[in-house]
């Protein structure tokens, strides 16, 4: 009798801020999977709101009701995250066909590269239309967006708006 190793996935991002969207699309793969590495990414052509250590202390205060769901920094090329955190999958939110676009390619790479697979999920219809930068957006130009990320991520973001 063999025993079947636990199927890990990762869901990468830049969580910048975390939203509703996100945290959707990880409560959906900690349905499928046995266990679901958030991995916090950092992409040096981006602009951050929140530093590296911010996010990952929003992301984790998000999936803390999710006890399979566990949040790490990228500190590599994203297969070779997967490879260290033993995960076989690779799980993408997708809202628009522009997301399908974008995505397919990488998943062909990362397949080419690694091995690993890709499951895009389709957003689900109460957050699909919502991304961090058009909320970092509205955020900066003083409307409230609690009604797409959680009370803390909330929060943070106001303190974040305070300062500037």
């Amino acid at each position: 009798m063999s025993v079947e190793s636990p199927v890990i996935a990762c869901c990468p991002g830049s969580f910048d801020p975390v939203t509703l969207g996100h945290l959707d699309v990880i409560e959906r793969a900690a349905a499928i999977f046995d266990r679901v590495v958030v991995g916090v990414g950092r992409n040096t052509t981006k602009n951050y709101m929140f530093p590296l250590e911010e996010r990952l202390d929003l992301v984790r205060g998000a999936v803390t009701h999710l006890a399979n769901v566990v949040v790490a920094p990228i500190n590599a090329l994203l297969v070779d995250f997967c490879a260290q955190q033993g995960a076989r999958v690779i799980v993408k939110g997708l809202r628009f066909s522009s997301d399908f676009d974008y995505e397919l390619p990488m998943a062909q790479l990362n397949e080419a590269l690694s091995g690993i697979e890709t499951v895009l999920l389709p957003g689900s219809r109460a957050y699909g239309a919502i991304s961090s930068s058009m909320l970092r957006e509205v955020a900066s130009n003083g409307a409230d967006i609690t009604q797409f990320v959680t009370p803390a991520v909330a929060a943070a973001v106001r303190a974040k708006m305070e300062q500037r």
